[in-house]
C-alpha cells in the first residue's frame, strides 16, 4: 500500500546557474467570443467602448454583453491589454466566469482570440503556425495547472522530465535536468516515487518542477494552488517566491484569492464579466480601488499585511522630523513593523529614504488605515458643553 506523507516543507535551494531574465509578454487589445458572428460581435463591443462625444462608457460593457449572450453569443474577454515585464509576477484575479482562465489560455495560444495580438519577446504569437506555436509553447512557455495534470504511470522523475522528452531531449540530458529542477522544487531524494506516494502539495511540487525543467521563459499558472489546504499552499507560495528571486521567470499566475494574490503579484490585474477593471499593485488596489467593485474585494484584506509606511506617510513636512536620535522607518517597511516602531517613539515617525526625510505617520493615520477609516481627526466637545452630565468611569 502507497504511503501518503503529509504536509512538506522544502529544503533549502541548491546553488544553480546564473540565468538570464526573461523576456517581455504583451498582450493587446484581445477578445474571445464564442457562438455566432464572433467578428461582429467584437465590432459590436468596440462601438459600445466610447460615446458619440468620445466619452468612455465601460460600465456599458455589461449591457452590451447581455444583448449578445440573448443572441447566442459570449463575450469571455473583453478588450484585455498589458504588459508583463521580465522577471515580474503578473496575477490576474477574478471571480468563476470572469474571463480569466480563457485570457490565460490565449497568452500561449491554446484558444485563438477573436481579435488581438500576443506578442512574447517581440514575436507575435498571434500571427504563428500551429507548428511554429508548438515549437514556442515546448520551448519557451510552461503551464503549471491547478490539479496537478500528473501521469500516474510516470515516476516522479520521468513527469518532471516529460516537457523535455516532448522536446526529443537525450534520456540522460533530460533526467539531468529533471532533477536539478525537483532539487529546486525541494523534491530531491523522491526522483523514483510515484505521484500517488506524494502528499498534494509536492504533487505540485512536480507539477512546478517539470514547468522549470524545459527552462521556459514563460511560466503561465492556472490556480495553481488552489486545490491545496491553506498551510500547504502558503508553502508554495513561499517556494515560489524564493524561486523568483533566483530564476527571475517572467510568470502570469491565475487566482480567485485576493490574498494570495497581494502575496505574490508585483501587479494585479482584476477582471470582471470579461473586461479587465484596473491594474495596479496591491497597495494601489488596496488604497486607490477603480471602482464598487474592486472595493468590495478589498474589505476583507488584512491591510497589515499589505501596506508599506510609503503608503501610509504623510509628505507635508516641517523638516525638523527627523532630527532626534529616536527611531525611524524606510519607505518599504512593513505596516506591522511601522506599528511596533510607533510605540517606541513619542511622537509620528520618520520616514527616512537613505538620508533624505520623505514622510511622516502619526499613530491616529496608523489607526485610520486599518480601519479604512478617513483619518483627518473629529473635534472632541464636553457632554457639560452640551448641557449633559459628566461621565465618571468606575474599575
Amino acid at each position: 500500500m502507497h504511503s501518503t506523507v503529509g504536509r512538506f516543507r522544502a529544503l533549502p535551494l541548491p546553488p544553480i546557474q546564473e540565468v538570464s531574465v526573461s523576456a517581455r509578454l504583451e498582450a493587446e487589445h484581445l477578445y474571445k467570443v464564442f457562438g455566432r458572428k464572433p467578428d461582429q460581435a467584437v465590432e459590436r463591443l468596440r462601438q459600445g467602448d466610447v460615446h458619440e462625444d468620445g466619452g468612455d462608457v465601460r460600465d456599458d460593457q455589461g449591457d452590451v454583453r447581455e444583448e449578445l449572450r440573448a443572441g447566442g453569443t459570449t463575450a469571455a474577454v473583453i478588450d484585455a491589454s498589458f504588459t508583463v515585464e521580465p522577471g515580474e509576477i503578473f496575477v490576474v484575479m477574478g471571480l468563476s466566469g470572469s474571463g480569466k482562465s480563457t485570457l490565460l489560455r490565449m497568452l500561449n495560444g491554446l484558444s485563438e482570440p477573436t481579435a488581438g495580438h500576443v506578442r512574447f519577446g517581440g514575436q507575435d504569437l498571434t500571427e504563428l503556425s500551429d507548428r511554429e506555436l508548438r515549437e514556442v509553447r515546448s520551448k519557451k512557455i510552461s503551464m503549471v495547472f491547478q490539479h496537478f495534470a500528473l501521469f500516474p504511470h510516470r515516476s516522479v522523475r520521468d513527469n518532471a522530465a516529460y516537457g523535455l522528452e516532448v522536446q526529443g531531449v537525450p534520456r540522460a540530458e533530460r533526467e539531468r535536468r529533471a532533477d536539478e529542477a525537483l532539487a529546486l522544487c525541494g523534491l530531491a531524494g523522491w526522483e523514483k516515487s510515484w505521484p500517488d506516494e506524494l502528499s498534494g502539495g509536492m504533487q505540485q511540487r512536480v507539477g512546478l518542477a517539470r514547468a522549470l525543467a524545459t527552462d521556459a521563459d514563460l511560466l503561465l499558472m492556472d490556480e495553481s494552488f488552489s486545490a491545496l489546504d491553506p498551510l500547504i499552499r502558503r508553502d508554495m507560495q513561499d517556494q515560489l517566491l524564493d524561486l523568483q528571486k533566483t530564476l527571475k521567470k517572467t510568470i502570469v499566475f491565475i487566482t480567485h484569492d485576493l490574498n494570495e494574490a497581494m502575496r505574490l503579484g508585483d501587479r494585479i490585474a482584476v477582471m470582471r464579466d470579461g473586461r479587465i477593471v484596473q491594474i495596479g499593485t496591491a497597495q494601489d488596489i488596496l488604497i486607490r480601488p477603480a471602482n464598487d467593485y474592486v472595493a468590495s474585494f478589498t474589505k476583507d484584506v488584512d491591510r497589515s499585511r499589505v501596506l508599506t509606511a510609503a503608503a501610509v506617510m504623510e509628505t507635508e513636512l516641517n523638516g525638523d522630523e527627523a532630527d532626534c536620535d529616536c527611531e525611524t522607518a524606510a519607505p518599504g517597511t512593513p505596516f506591522s513593523e511601522l506599528c511596533a516602531i510607533s510605540a517606541r517613539v513619542p511622537h509620528a515617525v520618520a520616514v527616512v529614504d537613505g538620508d533624505r526625510l520623505v514622510g511622516v505617520v502619526p499613530a491616529q493615520r496608523l489607526i485610520g488605515f486599518l480601519g479604512d477609516e478617513d483619518v483627518v481627526p473629529g473635534v472632541c466637545q464636553s457632554r457639560r458643553d452640551k448641557g449633559g452630565k459628566k461621565v465618571i468611569s468606575r474599575a
